[in-house]
C-alpha cells in the first residue's frame, strides 16, 4: 500500500498548452496509454534525459529533435512499452510515430519529441499508435492535464501532478506539471517521466538553467531501488502566452519567483514518486549534515537510502542502528572520524561517539520507527555541507510487483 494516498489536486491549465489522452491498446485494452501535449508555436523547451548508456529509442530521438533547429510543437507519450533495448528498429518506430503525427498536424517530424515507458525489450507496436493519432488531435484541450496524469501511469497506484501560481507586477503566471514513476527510481537526472509547463516567456538558455537547478534538488534526490531507468526524461516548456517581457537573465525578480515555483512543484512531484514507490509502506527522509563537501554528504545519504538492510529494517520498524552505521562507514568518505558522527531518528538520538547514545533505549527507537514518515538525521561532524535524499522501505510487495511485472 502506497504511503499517504490522496486525490490529485486541481491542475490549472497553462495558456499555450493543450493536452489529450486516449486508449490505444498498446498493452492493455480500455486503459489510457497515449498522451499528447501540444505547445504554442515559439515555445521554449528545456529537457534532461537519463544517463543510462542503454537509453531507450525515444530518448535518442527526443534528444536529437530537442537539440535541433526546429521548434518543438508536440510531446507524444505512450505507456505499456518502453521501446528500450530495441536497437535501430526501435528508433525507426519512434521516428515513424513522429512523422505520422507531423503529417496530420502540419509540422515537421523534428518538431515532435517522443517518450515511452513500460516493459523493456519488446518492440513498440506502431499500428495502434498511428490509428489513435487523429483521435488525440481532435480531443486536445487546455483542461487535459489531469487525464494525462493518469494516462502516463504504469505501476503507479495513483496519478501525480500539481500547479503553482505566482503574481508579479499585477500579472499572474501559472506552472503545472505531472510525473509518473514508482519503481526503477534513482534517476541520475530526473524521474521516469515528468512534463511541466509555464505560460511565462523565458529565453531557452535561461529555462534550461532553471530546469537543471530544479531537477538537481528534487528528482535527483530520490531513490526507490537504486536503479536508473532507460527512459528517464523531464521536460519544461515556457509558452510565452503571458506576454511578459522575455526573461533573459537568472538575476531578475521574476526569474527568482518562477524558479521557486518550478522548484517547489518538482520537489512535490519527486516526493509523490517516493510516497507511491512500489510496495512502499514508509516515506523516509535521509538528511546528512556536517559534511566537508556537499558531494560526500550526498554520498552518505544515498549509501543509507539504498542499503537493502537499512530499507528492510525500515519496513519492519526495527531501529537496527548498526545497519545505518555500517552504510555510513562504507560510503567512501575519506578519513571519516566515526567518533564525530551522530545519528538520530526523528528527535531520538541513537548513536554518537562511535557507539550507542548513552540515553538511548530500544523502546525509543521502536517508537521513532513506527510511523509512516521517518526522518533519519546524520551529522558527520566535519563541516557545514548537507544533502537530503528521499526514499522508501523495502518489503514483500516490492518483490511481488517486480516479479510479476511482465506477466
Amino acid at each position: 500500500m502506497a504511503v499517504g494516498e490522496g486525490r490529485l489536486p486541481p491542475l490549472l491549465p497553462v495558456s499555450g498548452v493543450r493536452v489529450a489522452t486516449v486508449s490505444a491498446g498498446i498493452k492493455y485494452a480500455d486503459r489510457p496509454d497515449l498522451v499528447l501535449f501540444e505547445l504554442a508555436s515559439e515555445s521554449a523547451v528545456a529537457a534532461t534525459f537519463t544517463r543510462n548508456a542503454f537509453c531507450a529509442a525515444p530518448v535518442v530521438v527526443a534528444r536529437d529533435h530537442w537539440q535541433g533547429d526546429t521548434g518543438i510543437c508536440y510531446w507524444l507519450v505512450n505507456t505499456g512499452n518502453a521501446n528500450a533495448g530495441t536497437g535501430q528498429t526501435g528508433e525507426a518506430v519512434a521516428l515513424q510515430c513522429c512523422a505520422q503525427l507531423a503529417a496530420l498536424s502540419g509540422v515537421t517530424a523534428a518538431s515532435v519529441m517522443p517518450f515511452s515507458t513500460g516493459v523493456i525489450g519488446e518492440p513498440l507496436p506502431l499500428v495502434p499508435i498511428v490509428q489513435s493519432l487523429p483521435a488525440l488531435l481532435e480531443s486536445l484541450t487546455s483542461q487535459g492535464w489531469a487525464a494525462a496524469a493518469e494516462g502516463i501511469m504504469t505501476t503507479d497506484t495513483r496519478p501525480k501532478g500539481g500547479s503553482r501560481q505566482i503574481s508579479f507586477q499585477g500579472q499572474t503566471f501559472t506552472v503545472t506539471g505531472i510525473a509518473k514513476g514508482s519503481g526503477m527510481i534513482r534517476p541520475n537526472m530526473a524521474t521516469m517521466l515528468a512534463f511541466l509547463a509555464t505560460d511565462a516567456a523565458i529565453a531557452p538558455d535561461v529555462l534550461q538553467e532553471m530546469l537543471n537547478e530544479c531537477v538537481e534538488t528534487s528528482f535527483n534526490c530520490i531513490t526507490v531501488d537504486g536503479d536508473t531507468s532507460t527512459n528517464d526524461a523531464c521536460v519544461l516548456a515556457a509558452t510565452g502566452a503571458a506576454n511578459n517581457p522575455l526573461v533573459e537573465s537568472t538575476s531578475g525578480e521574476l526569474y527568482g519567483l518562477l524558479l521557486e515555483a518550478v522548484g517547489d512543484l518538482c520537489t512535490n512531484l519527486a516526493q509523490d514518486l517516493i510516497r507511491d514507490g512500489e510496495g512502499a509502506g514508509k516515506f523516509v527522509e535521509i538528511s546528512v549534515g556536517g559534511g566537508a563537501r556537499a558531494s560526500e554528504s550526498r554520498r552518505v545519504a544515498y549509501a543509507v537510502a539504498e542499503s537493502p538492510l537499512v530499507k528492510t529494517a525500515l519496513f519492519a520498524s526495527d531501529p537496527n542502528w548498526g545497519r545505518i552505521l555500517a552504510a555510513i562507514g562504507r560510503a567512501g568518505v575519506p578519513d571519516l572520524d566515526v567518533r564525530a558522527v551522530a545519528v538520530s531518528i526523528g528527535e531520538t538520538l541513537i548513536a554518537e561517539q562511535g557507539m550507542r547514545a548513552a540515553n538511548y533505549t530500544e523502546e525509543q527507537g521502536a517508537a521513532a520507527m513506527a510511523g509512516e514518515e521517518i526522518r533519519v538525521i546524520i551529522d558527520l561532524g566535519r563541516g557545514d555541507k548537507s544533502a537530503t535524499v528521499w526514499t522508501t522501505d523495502l518489503g514483500y510487495e516490492y518483490v511481488r510487483i517486480n516479479a510479476e511485472y511482465r506477466s
